[in-house]
C-alpha cells in the first residue's frame, strides 16, 4: 500500500471512530471558553462519577483552543480517572478516551502512536460488544450523552435519546439515570408553569436511587415550590448538608442560592453565599455565586434602594470575578456596568464599560446580548428612549437567533403598540422588514 494510500486508510479509519473528534462538536471559541470554566467549577473531587468524562470533554475543548500538550495531559487524567471509578484497567468506557487520544496524535503528526490507538479501539470493541448489535455501546451512549447536554440546548433532545439508549442496555448505572433526568429538567428551564408531572415523578425517582446528590436534590426542591409547595425549611437543612460538601458547582449551591431568592428571602441568600465563601475564601465558583445574589438585590429587588456599601461590595466582587474568569466574563461585565449605574457615583463607570463592550470584537449572539442590555439601561437608567429603541433595533437586526434578540423584538412591538413612542412608524417599518435567521 502506498503512503498516500495508508494515509487515506487511516483517516477513514479516524473518521469511524465514536469520540469527541467526531461528535460534530463545533462550539465558538468564546463558547469553548465558556464550557472550559464550566467544567474547572466542577472540580476534581475523588468519587465524582462524571470525573472521566470530563477530563476527556476538558482535554478536547484544549485540543480545540489550540492547546495540544494539555489536551494530551487532559486525556490521559480522563483514562486515570476512568481506571479509579471503575476499578478495572480496561473496558468499553476507555473507547472515547482512546479514539480521542487516536485523533490528537493524527493532527501532531504521529501516525504510528495513531495508529496504536486505532488499535485499541478494535480491541476493546471486539471483547466488550454492545448487548445490541446495531446500537453503541452504553458506556459510549453515556458518554456522548453528557457531552452532548454540556454543548447545547438543540442537542438535548438529542443527548436524552442516548442516554435512554444506554439506560435500557444497561440498567442500574445511577449516574446515568440521574444525569438523564436533569438534561430532561434542563428542557424546562425557563419555563414558569413547572415540569411535567411524569419529568416530576422521574425526578422523585432518581433523587431516592442517588440520595447523595444534593445537585439533584436542590433541583427537586426547586420544581416542588414552582408548584406550590412550602418549602423554606427544607431548603435550610439543605442548606446544611451542602456547606458541608466540597466546593464544586456540582454540590448544588447556585441552585439553592437561586431557591432562596424565590422562596425564602434574598438576604437568607445572601447570608448564604457570604457563609460558604467565608468557608473557602480563595474559591472563585463561590465568589461567582456571592456577585450574583448581590447582582439579584441590588438590580431585581426595588422594594428599598440599595445601601452604597453593598453596592461597593457587589461592585468588589464583580472585579474579581471578572480578574478570574478573564475569557469567560462577557456577562459580569455587564452586571457590573449595571451595578454602578445604580451607584451614587459610578454612572460614568457604567458608561464607560458599555462603550468597550460595544467596540469589542464579539461574535454576533454576544452583539445581540451587548445591545439588547446596552437598551435597557438607556431607557431605565439614562431615560433615552429613542436610543434605548436604535439599540434594540440592532439586537434584532442580526440575523442569528437568540434569546436577546427575541426579547428586544418583544420589546420593540410593545412600543409600536403603544403607539406613544414618536418612533412608531420606523419600529413598524422595521419590524415589516425585518430578516429572519
Amino acid at each position: 500500500m502506498s503512503a498516500a494510500q495508508s494515509q487515506t486508510t487511516l483517516e477513514s479509519k479516524l473518521e469511524a471512530l465514536q469520540c469527541h473528534f467526531t461528535w460534530d462538536l463545533d462550539p465558538s471559541r468564546s463558547k469553548l471558553l465558556r464550557l472550559r470554566d464550566k467544567l474547572e467549577d466542577i472540580g476534581t473531587e475523588e468519587g465524582n462519577s462524571w470525573l472521566g468524562h470530563i477530563y476527556n470533554l476538558r482535554g478536547f475543548i484544549q485540543y480545540d483552543l489550540g492547546f495540544k500538550e494539555d489536551a494530551q495531559r487532559l486525556f490521559s487524567k480522563a483514562a486515570e480517572a476512568f481506571r479509579q471509578m471503575r476499578k478495572a484497567d480496561e473496558g468499553p468506557w476507555l473507547v472515547v478516551n482512546y479514539g480521542n487520544l487516536a485523533w490528537l496524535h493524527h493532527h501532531v503528526g504521529e501516525q504510528a502512536e495513531s495508529q496504536a490507538y486505532l488499535s485499541k479501539v478494535d480491541a476493546l470493541i471486539n471483547k466488550y460488544p454492545s448487548p445490541s448489535q446495531d446500537e453503541l455501546h452504553p458506556e459510549i451512549c453515556a458518554e456522548k450523552a453528557w457531552t452532548l447536554m454540556k454543548f447545547s440546548a438543540e442537542q438535548k433532545q438529542l443527548a436524552a435519546d442516548y442516554f435512554e439508549n444506554a439506560i435500557r442496555m444497561q440498567p442500574g448505572m445511577v449516574e446515568w439515570n440521574t444525569s438523564h433526568v436533569l438534561g430532561l429538567v434542563g428542557a424546562f428551564k425557563h419555563s414558569e408553569t413547572g415540569l411535567e408531572a411524569d419529568i416530576l415523578e422521574k425526578m422523585r425517582l432518581a433523587k431516592e436511587q442517588d440520595p447523595e446528590n444534593l445537585y439533584l436534590a436542590v433541583h427537586y426542591l426547586e420544581h416542588c415550590a414552582k408548584k406550590g409547595d412550602r418549602i423554606e425549611d427544607e431548603a435550610r437543612e439543605l442548606a446544611i448538608r451542602v456547606l458541608r460538601n466540597p466546593v464544586s458547582s456540582y454540590s448544588g449551591i447556585k441552585g439553592l442560592l437561586r431557591v432562596y431568592r424565590h422562596y425564602v428571602s434574598i438576604d437568607e441568600a445572601i447570608d448564604l453565599a457570604v457563609e460558604a465563601l467565608e468557608n473557602h475564601p480563595d474559591e472563585r465558583y463561590l465568589k461567582r455565586c456571592a456577585a450574583l445574589c448581590y447582582k439579584w438585590k441590588i438590580l431585581f429587588f426595588r422594594d428599598s434602594r440599595p445601601k452604597q456599601s453593598m453596592i461597593n461590595r457587589a461592585i468588589s466582587l464583580l472585579k474579581d470575578v471578572i480578574s478570574l474568569y478573564p475569557h469567560s466574563s462577557l456577562v459580569k461585565k455587564i452586571d457590573l456596568a449595571n451595578i454602578y449605574a445604580k451607584s451614587n457615583y459610578g454612572q460614568a463607570q457604567a458608561e464607560q464599560i458599555y462603550n468597550e463592550l460595544l467596540l469589542s470584537d464579539l461574535e454576533p449572539v454576544d452583539k445581540q446580548m451587548i445591545y439588547n442590555h446596552y437598551a435597557k439601561y438607556l431607557n431605565f437608567e439614562r431615560q433615552d428612549r429613542n436610543g434605548s429603541v436604535r439599540y434594540h433595533m440592532k439586537a434584532a437586526a442580526i440575523p442569528q437567533q437568540s434569546y436577546f434578540r427575541g426579547n428586544s423584538i418583544q420589546a420593540l412591538e410593545r412600543i409600536r403598540d403603544r403607539g406613544r413612542n414618536r418612533m412608531c412608524r420606523e419600529i413598524e417599518e422595521f419590524l415589516a422588514n425585518l430578516q429572519e435567521p
